[in-house]
């Protein structure tokens, strides 16, 4: 059954991994299609797979949709807007916790293991902020064979970051150095790197996404720790410093009660 809302939802998604720093995973626990999601990847390749194809087929669209879009505005807000951009996605990441803490004392008291997964999750994305990521923006030659492979297996790698919250997929590619070309491509609509990337992408989320439903199945309270950390650690990653002028303060900080507010409020529905 189609759920047009899927789109929107797709879209928040696809937005968040335009973002180096934000996941898509992130937002997909954020809008309650977590398990939804990681499910209909990992069933598409067996006998039910027809059942998932209308939810795959609504958030890709919409994730294609908000990539596609919304890149060049993203980009300008990057740009001109960069702490209060960032902030309002420290906002949403904040606001995400409380629900997901929630969630996971549903499923049992935490004990020593399940903090300490906890505070591994939380130390491995966090590190990711001490990370060099190659900022130069240079664009690498798309015409060469190597640079195709480079960028089919970037997009696995990318992807398979996408579908756990707190890690970023567009981080991922920044630091490999190959995000400038990614995003230059999508803006300038070159299909073949566009496909290249997009079946890089497909193939890590089929193959991650088994891993990870095995798990979420076999040890659900465990992998909600790990969640909790990984998505703890990536306000570390995602913070982008404060200018100390009295507008940016202001924008930042209604930013950050917006993205807050927006988390929370989805929170409570789901």
């Amino acid at each position: 059954m189609f759920d047009w809302r899927n789109i929107l939802r797709g879209m928040a998604m696809g937005t968040s991994d335009v973002i180096p720093g934000v996941s898509g995973g992130t937002i997909a626990v954020l809008m309650g299609i977590y398990d939804q999601f990681i499910n209909a990847i990992s069933g598409i390749t067996t006998r039910e797979w027809k059942k998932h194809v209308p939810f795959l087929l609504m958030i890709g669209l919409g994730m294609a949709t908000a990539i596609l879009s919304l890149s060049h505005v993203v980009e300008w807000l990057l740009v001109y807007y960069p702490q209060p951009t960032n902030f309002f996605f420290i906002g949403l990441i904040g606001g995400i916790l409380p629900y997901l803490i929630r969630e996971a004392k549903d499923m049992g008291p935490f004990k020593g293991k399940h903090i300490g997964i906890l505070l591994i999750g939380a130390v491995l994305v966090a590190s990711m902020a001490f990370l060099k990521p190659v900022e130069d923006g240079a664009l690498l030659d798309t015409a060469v064979l190597s640079t195709l492979v480079l960028l089919f297996f970037s997009g696995a790698v990318a992807s398979m970051a996408m579908l756990l919250p707190g890690i970023s997929g567009s981080f991922i590619l920044l630091i490999i150095g190959v995000y400038p070309t990614v995003l230059n491509s999508i803006t300038q609509l070159n299909i073949p790197v566009i496909l290249v990337v997009g079946a890089g992408i497909a193939t890590g989320f089929i193959l991650s996404s088994k891993g990870i439903r095995y798990l979420l199945n076999r040890f659900p309270l465990l992998m909600y720790s790990l969640i909790i950390g990984l998505v703890f650690g990536s306000l570390f990653v995602v913070f982008p410093g404060l200018d100390l002028n009295i507008s940016n303060v202001l924008l930042s900080l209604a930013s950050l009660i917006l993205g807050f507010s927006a988390a929370v409020w989805l929170g409570k529905r789901g």
